[in-house]
């Protein structure tokens, strides 16, 4: 499994400023966290989802792809920060 932590960009209060991920070896999406301006934080897994997150249809791009649009600036995590966030914000609620 692969884990990261990219920080979104934009003015518009309808889209998550954060993406958090657990990708597997084919770099599709396992579970996702999305954090919204609003304070809100929205999951989805293969077993649920809130708050409108879905899990992407498509393979996530590596973090030099993403991090070469100025919007984006992903970065790498482990397993353990990334099921520390999970467990605060999406463990209990599936």
């Amino acid at each position: 499994m692969e884990y990261i932590d990219v920080q979104w960009r934009h003015k518009n209060v309808n889209y998550p400023l954060r993406l958090v991920s657990e990708l597997d070896d084919q770099r599709n999406e396992v579970r996702k966290l999305e954090f919204f301006p609003s304070g809100l934080v929205g999951f989805a897994s293969t077993s649920g989802s809130a708050h409108g997150t879905e899990l992407g249809e498509a393979p996530v791009p590596p973090l030099s792809q993403i991090n070469n649009d100025p919007q984006f600036a992903g970065i790498a995590i482990d397993s353990a920060a990334f099921e520390a966030l999970w467990s605060h914000y999406a463990a209990n609620a599936t």
